[in-house]
């Protein structure tokens, strides 16, 4: 049984990432253009090049989608793992202890989600396993054209 749930996890890892990066995405979609109930719930939205609110909701659409894709998802993940932090230790932490008390409770899940996935990769499904798996064969190509010594 544990055989089979270990090879099983990259798949659910890589699934995993796609929802975590969707929502994420969403959250920023939603604040960058009033889409799904924007910004206040009433389809608002946060002025261009506001701080903090603007950049975050930029790194959420961007950061999400990239994760989403499995694209740079290291790289993107521990980008977006840092807003998170911000936006809980900056805004909602000062407010009171637990999230559960001052609303930082999705900042505090997609903080440390999107840190996973800066330890574990994109997990199955992504665009960087391709680009991994077409840098192997090219390598594995170099190697046997390479000509032996006589």
């Amino acid at each position: 049984m544990t055989g089979r749930l270990n090879s099983a996890q990259p798949y659910a890892l890589g699934l995993f990432r796609i929802v975590i990066g969707l929502l994420f995405a969403c959250h920023g979609a939603s604040t960058l253009f009033g889409v799904l109930g924007g910004a206040d719930g009433n389809g608002g939205t946060v002025d261009a090049g506001t701080w903090p609110g603007w950049y975050a909701a930029v790194i959420q659409l961007v950061g999400g989608t990239l994760v989403a894709l499995g694209l740079g998802t290291r790289a993107a993940a521990l980008i977006s793992s840092g807003s998170m932090a911000y936006a809980y230790f900056k805004v909602h932490q000062p407010e009171a202890l637990w999230p559960l008390q001052n609303g930082g409770e999705p900042s505090a899940i997609f903080c440390w989600a999107m840190l996973l996935f800066v330890f574990t990769g994109s997990g199955a499904f992504g665009i960087d396993r391709l680009f991994a798996a077409r840098g192997e064969r090219d390598e594995d190509k170099a190697s046997d054209r390479t000509p032996v010594a006589a």
